[in-house]
């Protein structure tokens, strides 16, 4: 799985340039077709994506070129999700963030509970990434919780990115986050190693 921005024309430009590398290899990748098509539940309503599917030339592993705004098998964009995230953070409960986003409390326990259970790796990972950013980034202070830590961290990272790539700004901070964990912030298993930024945006 590899994550990519929202522009297809940028992502077709960028196969064909061969500046997309394989996660498992690091050799180019081209275009090889495409994903199933799917719906993807954002704010504003349903959008239908239909994610490129792409062949490396080292290994000949097929990943497919998931755009920064959903999360890898999650039917809600990241930016939905990712509000979940900071309202518990911020003190709300499942059932007050379901109302309010207008989803299902039993899909919204969901996704705080794999966060929750991911939350110091989350936390650590994202912090190193705020310092590999930028070295001088300011501390992250404590959040009053696991769960709150590992988001202040995000935002931490999503911040330094910001400030080193100012046009990132215009992305919001959980599709930055989607984009730097390929997808995979709520995925089952161990963290993947977070991404290079800088190959994110197709035209930035």
């Amino acid at each position: 799985m590899l994550t990519v921005g929202v522009d297809a024309g940028g992502v077709e430009k960028m196969l064909r340039a061969g500046s997309l590398s394989c996660p498992t290899c690091a050799a180019s990748v081209s275009a090889w077709g495409f994903a199933r098509p799917r719906w993807l539940r954002s704010a504003d309503g349903l959008v239908r994506l239909r994610p490129r599917r792409s062949r490396c030339s080292g290994c000949g592993a097929t990943h497919v070129l998931l755009p920064l705004v959903a999360l890898l098998r999650r039917a809600d964009a990241a930016a939905v999700i990712g509000t979940a995230l900071a309202l518990k953070a911020a003190g709300r409960g499942h059932r007050a963030i379901a109302d309010g986003l207008g989803r299902a409390a039993g899909t919204v326990r969901g996704w705080l509970r794999r966060f929750a259970g991911r939350a110091e790796a989350l936390r650590r990972a994202f912090t190193e990434l705020a310092v590999s950013v930028q070295a001088d980034a300011p501390p992250i202070e404590p959040a009053g919780s696991d769960f709150a830590d590992a988001v202040a961290a995000v935002g931490a990272a999503v911040a330094a990115i910001g400030r080193r790539w100012p046009v990132l700004l215009t992305v919001s901070a959980w599709e930055i986050a989607c984009a730097v964990t390929n997808g995979a912030l709520l995925a089952r298993g161990g963290l993947t190693e977070l991404t290079n930024t800088s190959r994110l945006w197709a035209s930035p």
